[in-house]
């Protein structure tokens, strides 16, 4: 697979990507822990079929500390014991704030409460900072095509 444009050739494309890192920076592990923050990124990147933010995501979440086994059940979250009640709340808040379109109405009402259980509002800001950002990166890696595999550990900063 060849990527359809090069992001860091492109003027444009770097300056989006430059101000895309920024905002998740602002998001720090006091907010929500790293493993968290990469178990949501991984769900969602699943759900829109990016390959290279899997690819960043699950290396990222080994070199954090997180446990491979979870990585390997977190399309099947419901059904895997390996997850903390907090932890399923925001990967629900995730699929449900990924697939807006396929709720009608959005995020419900109960996965809202129920994230609001786990988090308070500091955390529930990074959490939802933190979806709609991977959402950004899968689309623009989609709909370019970039290629998956060869990520290193740190090699975005």
């Amino acid at each position: 697979m060849e990527a359809r444009l090069n992001l860091f050739g492109s003027p444009v494309a770097a300056k989006t990507l430059k101000h895309l890192v920024s905002a998740g920076r602002a998001i720090t592990p006091a907010d929500l822990s790293v493993t968290l923050q990469e178990l949501v990124r991984i769900r969602v990147s699943q759900i829109n079929g990016c390959g290279m933010c899997l690819d960043i995501h699950t290396k990222e979440a080994i070199a954090a500390g997180e446990d491979p086994t979870r990585l390997h059940l977190i399309a099947a979250w419901r059904e895997a014991t390996v997850f903390t009640d907090a932890e399923r709340a925001a990967l629900e808040l995730a699929e449900e704030g990924t697939r807006i379109a396929d709720a009608g109405g959005g995020v419900s009402d109960e996965v809202w409460a129920n994230a609001a259980k786990h988090f308070d509002e500091e955390q529930l800001a990074a959490l939802v900072g933190t979806i709609a950002l991977i959402n950004a990166f899968n689309r623009l890696n989609v709909i370019l095509r970039q290629p998956a595999g060869d990520y290193v550990v740190g090699q975005f900063g």
